[in-house]
């Protein structure tokens, strides 16, 4: 678990998105095991600690806080490069990576490195280092991207140029997972995921390549 935890803000409404807990009738169903636990969890200190805890025995945690916007311009690639590379190598014997970048994925151009936002993203070197040679999950928060949110995920998924597919979840604010490098049984597993959800705006996404005109 790659959690790319950045520093506590006061400023947005970041973490404070909770009121789905209270409409237990909709949303508890699908699996009520989850669902009791995170509403346990926000009623309490709300700790990534506590969600570690809910892991299988063995589960691998990378949760060093990401270099943030605190730091001089000049210091934040070294920084974030050496964090990276500390993060890599917690999960190296990992069989299966989950990526939690706040704001999801960003592109690998240097200037964006600079940016103040930067620590909230994950570029697509990182994901590709992660992924290689085993499944990957990275969460993305999809943007105002020209075209629409399909395309965004098409854009991202040709960049990224790995077998892979992606879940799209529209409650709310909407947010993909992209799963990298699945095998059958994750594919199967995600299918089966997207089926039992469907009537909970989560849906399968199909490429471009997969749509008909």
């Amino acid at each position: 678990m790659a959690w790319y935890l950045h520093p506590d803000e006061g400023h947005n409404q970041d973490g404070r998105h909770v009121s789905y807990l209270r409409d237990v009738d909709r949303w508890r169903g699908p699996d009520p095991e989850v669902f009791d636990y995170i509403t346990s969890i926000a009623d309490g200190p709300r700790l990534v600690s506590a969600l570690q805890d809910a892991f299988e025995e063995g589960t691998l945690f990378a949760s060093e806080t990401v270099p943030a916007r605190n730091l001089p311009r000049r210091l934040r690639c070294a920084e974030r490069a050496l964090w990276f590379e500390r993060t890599r190598t917690a999960l190296t014997d990992a069989e299966i990576i989950f990526a939690d970048p706040d704001n999801g994925l960003v592109s690998d151009d240097p200037a964006r490195r600079l940016e103040p936002n930067f620590a909230k993203r994950m570029p697509i070197s990182e994901v590709l280092a992660l992924a290689n040679g085993r499944p990957t999950i990275v969460y993305h928060h999809n943007s105002r991207f020209k075209g629409g949110h399909e395309a965004e995920i098409d854009f991202w998924m040709r960049r990224l140029g790995r077998p892979s597919i992606a879940v799209r979840c529209n409650a709310y604010s909407c947010r993909t997972f992209l799963v990298i490098n699945p095998d059958a049984k994750i594919s199967d597993r995600v299918v089966g995921f997207c089926r039992d959800w469907r009537d909970h705006k989560v849906s399968l996404h199909a490429n471009a390549a997969a749509r008909s005109p």
